[in-house]
């Protein structure tokens, strides 16, 4: 069975976790939840505005091992993005599944975690409309369109566009 980890904070929105981690263990996936933060409870949002629910982590990213699972998906949230790009063991963990050709997925917020792991240049990428100019000064070519896959690299702008992200993901994993 493969296994899709999501790496998360706090403050995720909560669709770009919750209903993308929903569709593909509906589609047999197993899925695991790693967390940067102190404790293992992640605090989701809704619109990046209000709370929503909280979740409980299986693994800190600081024991995390990229050899475990078959793809790594970034949900957005502008707080769990901007913090998450800061944190050292999530670059090691995403620069492990990157550097091994695993599908690697962002939505919204998240691809902002690609720049500062210097993945974004030279890429074509998508992702919510206010990074347009930060991908574009990482030197990566910004389109905008529901779902941008480069290489293993799969790129989504918003939970409006949730099924189609799950569609892009989903052929990476029966190819792994």
């Amino acid at each position: 069975m493969k296994t899709i980890a999501f790496l998360l904070h706090n403050h995720f929105e909560q669709a770009e976790y919750e209903d993308v981690n929903n569709q593909l263990k509906d589609k047999g996936y197993q899925t695991v939840l790693i967390t940067t933060n102190k404790d293992k409870q992640v605090q989701a949002m809704q619109q990046d505005v209000d709370k929503a629910d909280t979740f409980t982590a299986d693994i800190f990213a600081s024991e995390a091992d990229a050899n475990d699972y078959d793809a790594l998906v970034l949900p957005g949230g502008t707080v769990n993005a901007d913090t998450i790009r800061g944190k050292q063991d999530a670059h090691r963990l995403i620069h492990a599944i990157n550097d091994a050709g695993k599908p690697l997925a962002a939505i919204c917020h998240a691809p902002w975690v690609l720049i500062n792991a210097g993945i974004a240049k030279g890429k074509t990428l998508t992702a919510y409309h206010s990074l347009k100019t930060d991908l574009q000064n990482a030197g990566a070519d910004f389109v905008d369109q529901t779902v941008q896959v480069d290489g293993n690299l799969i790129t989504s702008r918003n939970p409006d566009d949730i099924d189609n992200f799950v569609a892009a993901i989903e052929p990476f994993l029966k190819s792994v």
